[in-house]
């Protein structure tokens, strides 16, 4: 069976950069980058009339003062087209950057030295509804527990991890034997012992408590 090809749109104030990266997307049979954007600005107008299948979005956009960033990007990207999937790729580690990210809707969270098959890997999981993390943000998350962990109980457990891997409530359901309505239920739960409002933001918390581990 052919593999279907991704349609990556790069955003990234520098222009070097998003040449680096096109070199090494475009170098890989299933992904192919369709634009580039060079400000948060552009990205939001460029995804909303391509819709690409995953974006790829500088974090700070070196710092500039006169417009949005890529988490605001992130942020009205969930709100006017819900679903397209946004990997945040930075130079940046730190715990808050990574979490702010996720709750800000992205599904993915790479650096930019970080090896190729990192950023590829965390491409395709985006694009398949999945969520892709850098193994070293992934044990900074898990290693950094600032509040004592929720006691969620092993069925919202399971409903978190099937959440993670971008699962629907009907495909949850399917999976744990479950209705919809149960389903609707533990997500009730889980947002409230996590303090969230949304399944992004309930997979951040969950890693970042330790409660949940990408792979």
């Amino acid at each position: 069976m052919t593999t279907p090809t991704r349609r990556v749109l790069i955003a990234d104030d520098h222009a070097v950069v998003r040449a680096g990266l096109r070199a090494l997307l475009n170098g890989t049979p299933d992904l192919e980058v369709i634009a580039e954007a060079g400000t948060g600005e552009e990205a939001v107008r460029l995804a909303l009339a391509l819709t690409p299948d995953v974006v790829l979005m500088d974090l700070r956009f070196g710092g500039r003062d006169d417009g949005i960033d890529g988490v605001e990007a992130i942020r009205r990207l969930t709100a006017q087209a819900p679903g397209l999937p946004v990997v945040m790729l930075t130079s940046y580690s730190g715990r808050a950057d990574t979490v702010r990210a996720l709750e800000a809707g992205a599904r993915g969270y790479v650096l930019k030295a970080g090896p190729p098959e990192e950023l590829f890997s965390a491409v395709r999981s985006a694009a398949e509804g999945g969520f892709g993390l850098a193994a070293d943000l992934v044990g900074a998350l898990v290693g950094q527990v600032v509040a004592p962990a929720p006691e969620l109980t092993g069925r919202e457990r399971e409903v978190v991890r099937l959440m993670a891997d971008g699962h629907s409530n009907r495909a949850i359901a399917g999976a744990l034997y479950l209705s919809e309505a149960t389903v609707k239920t533990h997500l009730v739960r889980v947002y409230r012992k996590l303090g969230v409002d949304n399944r992004a933001a309930a997979v951040a918390e969950a890693v970042r408590r330790g409660l949940l581990e990408l792979t």
